[in-house]
């Protein structure tokens, strides 16, 4: 059974889909629906330089929470939205395993095959790992 809901958001379509997918999916199985979005810091950057973008981007995601949380109290569901800074994978990861989340969704990037082969993907390591059901929702055509 499926008690609690994991949508890794990042603000894209595909996120924006995998959104009403999950809250569609809490409101049948009654269960509570977490939204968790992940700062990344840069890959190279000055140590202020990075500062500036990881705070920059932690108040752009928590001005999309916001917009999410007033979007879901209009839901007849339980509700919770963070953000939180680090690799996207892994936070996920260990929000789903230390909040007992019972179901993981997320967006599908739609990257070419050779970025996809190249960087891996978010949702690839989700799915490799996740120590539930993963479901990868792909924008509409």
């Amino acid at each position: 059974m499926i008690h609690k809901i994991l949508l890794a958001y990042d603000g894209s379509e595909s996120a924006k889909h995998a959104f009403d997918f999950s809250v569609d999916m809490a409101k049948r199985y009654d269960a509570a629906l977490h939204v968790l979005a992940v700062v990344q810091p840069p890959d190279f950057a000055e140590e202020v330089e990075g500062e500036a973008v990881i705070e920059n981007s932690r108040r752009h995601y928590e001005k999309v929470m916001r917009t999410l949380k007033s979007k879901l109290a209009q839901e007849p569901i339980t509700s919770e939205t963070g953000v939180v800074v680090g690799h996207a994978a892994d936070k996920i990861l260990r929000y789903a395993a230390q909040h007992g989340v019972d179901h993981i969704v997320v967006g599908h990037r739609g990257r070419s095959l050779f970025n996809s082969l190249l960087l891996g993907s978010v949702s690839r390591q989700i799915i490799a790992h996740a120590p539930c059901p993963v479901t990868v929702v792909r924008r509409s055509a």
